[in-house]
């Protein structure tokens, strides 16, 4: 029984001893700080948002375009400006010009030359591209950079002599310079100045002619104020019976081009109005 007795009091000995070891160990062990991972998380979290108010900061500051020719206008107001001032021909002139007829950057023959104005070889010693127009697979000038489309554009007016007439006109008077490329023969179809002028004052790039000739002519109301006429148009006074689509058949124009001669807001006529045409 003594034995009995003895191997018990060590066993219960043995045990209590384990159980204090392993709560000791317990106790020393440091206890992980539930704060440390949320203070973790939240230090992940508001990183996350300051790199993406930093985005949206970004976006913020990039220009927002209600189409491809405000786009077109922004990417080269400059360079027109830069040869306005170098060529005298207007800033307006060529950057519609250019919107016309690359399409604002995005026709086939530009994407794949960077050619803006449609200028064919004709001599050109440089790089070339074959491109369906007027006749299949016709030879056209490339460039490494549309700025150089633009110079080229400058360069093939002002060395010309069938437009030397151009640079006898008043820089910012954007109506006759539209007519005088039509008249040159830079352009055969017949609404060519109707579609310059329509984009000249659509989105107000006469500014851009103000700009450099440091001035502000306020082109806006002058060229839109059907009582002082341009010199490339003639009078003409509504008799009774007198339609849109009447007067445009006697001078030669569609409805859209006398509209926009005159900004027309409607079909509307009086008797007694004054209308300007497009000389004949």
């Amino acid at each position: 029984m003594k034995i009995k007795s003895i191997v018990i009091v060590i066993l219960c000995a043995g045990f209590l001893f384990a159980c204090g070891a392993k709560k000791k160990t317990v106790r020393n062990t440091p206890p992980i700080k539930k704060e440390n991972r949320v203070s973790t998380y939240e230090k992940d979290k508001n990183a996350k948002e300051v790199e993406t108010e930093e985005i949206i900061e970004e976006d913020k500051n990039k220009p927002v375009f209600k189409d491809d020719v405000e786009r077109y206008v922004y990417n080269f107001a400059e360079i027109a400006k830069d040869e306005m001032t170098l060529y005298g021909i207007p800033a307006s002139i060529t950057l519609a010009q250019g919107v016309l007829e690359s399409s604002s950057g995005k026709g086939e023959l530009t994407l794949k030359s960077n050619n803006h104005f449609g200028i064919k070889c004709n001599g050109w010693q440089g790089a070339k591209v074959y491109h369906d127009d007027d006749a299949l697979q016709e030879c056209f000038r490339k460039y490494n950079n549309p700025k150089y489309s633009f110079r080229d554009h400058s360069l093939f007016l002002s060395e010309r002599r069938r437009y030397a007439s151009l640079f006898d006109l008043e820089r910012d008077d954007y109506k006759a310079w539209a007519y005088g490329l039509k008249k040159a023969g830079y352009a055969t179809d017949p609404r060519y100045p109707a579609k310059l002028i329509s984009i000249i004052e659509r989105y107000q790039l006469y500014k851009y002619d103000e700009e450099v000739l440091g001035k502000s002519t306020g082109k806006s109301f002058a060229k839109k104020d059907n009582s002082r006429p341009d010199h490339t148009s003639i009078p003409y006074t509504v008799k009774k019976g007198d339609t849109l689509y009447s007067i445009s058949r006697k001078f030669n124009l569609s409805v859209e081009e006398l509209k926009e001669i005159n900004n027309l807001r409607s079909n509307d006529l009086a008797i007694g109005q004054k209308l300007y045409v497009e000389a004949l």
